[in-house]
């Protein structure tokens, strides 16, 4: 009696075996949901002074997540920005400082036309007039002199600010770099870092996903290649594991320029084929579509 109620047990489990593979079989392709991923690695050196995020939250992109210690960094910008000031203090105010040369060559030039009008009316003498001409020649020499003097000095000054502008900005970029952002609109994946740790530049830091637009990495065989093209609408059903699975309309964004050798966790519709060219299709995530979620495809 037990043996007979074990062979129809063993039966009954082939039966529904034979069944599922069938079922399996309904389907073009097969893959596993995807995510573009990013990961966020430190740009600077320093302890970790803040990284507010734990695996799971949702990110905007441009988000200030964490902050790595700045302090140097912003002492010395500080130190640049007071030595580009005292700089400034330096330039010179050219017209001002010539001012008052400028107001006797003009006195000058009045003088030589007021003695030249007499000159003309034999009321003053040729000499008086080529005195004056002489000094308002050696004026106009000294201003254009001391004008040049004081351009040279404003240009040194002027390239000594651009340096400081310089090694300003080279500070503002390691004090942008020290703030750790999201990169991306996404869902952290995975934390690599805490607060308190030091980190040098290139460390991970976290994972994230972009997790509203998934795609799934299915694989066709040779054949199938004849049936699609890039753009075509294909409909995806994902193995959630519920009764009543849950489809989408996809994209096909991507076709493998060469083929690889089947992946061993990937049914294809032929068994026997060996080698498949891999292709992605892009889905709209709902919220239910999950990172590793078989899917099946469907070209019609």
């Amino acid at each position: 009696m037990k043996s007979g109620t074990l062979y129809h047990g063993l039966l009954l489990l082939l039966l529904l075996c034979g069944g599922c593979t069938d079922k399996s079989r309904e389907f073009d392709a097969c893959g596993q949901v995807e995510a573009t991923e990013v990961m966020v690695s430190a740009e600077s050196n320093g302890r970790i002074v803040r990284l507010d995020l734990t695996e799971g939250d949702r990110l905007r992109k441009g988000a200030v997540v964490g902050v790595i210690d700045s302090v140097q960094t912003f002492l010395q910008k500080q130190e640049l920005l007071r030595k580009k000031a005292n700089a400034r203090t330096k330039q010179v105010d050219i017209r001002r400082q010539l001012a008052s040369q400028y107001e006797r060559l003009n006195n000058l030039r009045v003088d030589y036309e007021r003695y030249r009008i007499l000159e003309a009316k034999d009321a003053g003498t040729r000499k008086q007039v080529e005195d004056l001409a002489s000094q308002i020649a050696v004026a106009e020499r000294e201003i254009a002199a001391q004008k040049q003097t004081y351009e040279r000095n404003n240009a040194g000054i002027k390239e000594e600010m651009e340096l400081y502008d310089v090694q300003i900005a080279e500070k503002e970029d390691q004090l942008a770099k020290c703030r750790i952002l999201a990169p991306i609109d996404g869902v952290v994946l995975t934390k690599f870092a805490e607060t308190g740790e030091m980190v040098t530049a290139g460390k991970s830091l976290f994972k994230m996903a972009d997790m509203n637009q998934v795609y799934v990495r299915a694989y066709l065989t040779t054949p199938q290649l004849s049936e699609v093209k890039l753009g075509d609408s294909l409909r995806v059903t994902i193995d959630d594991g519920t009764k009543n699975r849950r489809s989408y309309t996809g994209k096909l964004i991507w076709i493998a320029d060469e083929m690889e050798f089947t992946p061993k966790n990937i049914q294809t519709k032929d068994e026997r084929a060996d080698l498949v060219y891999a292709v992605k299709i892009a889905l709209r995530n709902d919220g239910y579509l999950k990172l590793g979620m078989y899917a099946f495809v469907h070209f019609k």
